[in-house]
């Protein structure tokens, strides 16, 4: 399973991702990525992620011997403090790559798109 722990749902992702993700992981579960106050202490960001950390370690024992990996994309100092203490757990934590287009308007507005290239895993 690919948990998907970002503010993107994996229903809104192009079908490039959602492949990718069914053929590496079989299927994809959300879990929506909090908003993090601008003004939240360090100690702050720490009991949240062990939260987080709580709940991702009891959906990969679920798993058991399944292909399990965290895609996590969000706050960098939560997502910092998540993926060290799930990499010291032996789960993978991988994040979308992608190629952004963007297309300026006479009008001083912006198209931006991005084209899904592949997870890669934090290291």
């Amino acid at each position: 399973m690919l948990l998907n722990l970002s503010n993107h749902p994996s229903t809104k992702w192009g079908d490039k991702q959602q492949q990718t993700a069914i053929n590496n992981y079989g299927n994809i579960q959300d879990m929506l990525f909090p908003n993090v106050p601008p003004a939240a202490t360090s100690e702050e960001i720490k009991v949240l992620a062990n939260g987080y950390v709580t709940q991702v370690r009891a959906l990969a024992k679920a798993e058991g011997n399944q292909p399990f990996a965290v895609h996590i994309m969000g706050e960098m100092t939560l997502i910092f403090r998540i993926i060290t203490l799930l990499k010291r757990s032996k789960i993978v934590c991988v994040a979308s790559t992608s190629e952004r287009n963007t297309a300026e308007h006479e009008d001083g507005t912006k198209t931006i798109l991005f084209e899904f290239i592949q997870f890669r895993t934090y290291v």
